[in-house]
């Protein structure tokens, strides 16, 4: 239960996040559901043990661990965009 959990809210947190970023075209719901997983385990492993709390691929959904979650797709977002475009957009 607890990964279609994952499944689900990664989806969204990818989805908020390629709307943030203005990729929402580009992408497909597979890949918003990755960069929400990617982005979730990239401030899981960086942001939160700076700000304390559980990271949402624990399985912990709060307030915080989805917005720490957002701004890891969101960063996430920003290098796919520097590596391919040269700009963040």
């Amino acid at each position: 239960m607890g990964l279609i959990i994952l499944l689900v809210v990664g989806g969204i947190i990818g989805w908020l996040a390629s709307m943030i970023m203005r990729t929402d075209g580009q992408q497909g719901i597979v890949l918003n559901v990755v960069v929400g997983i990617v982005g979730a385990l990239l401030a899981g492993f960086v942001v939160t043990p700076l700000i304390g709390g559980a990271p949402i691929t624990s399985g912990v959904i709060s307030i915080q661990s989805i917005l720490v979650s957002l701004l890891g797709a969101v960063v996430l977002l920003a290098i796919v965009n520097l590596v391919r475009r040269g700009s963040v957009r």
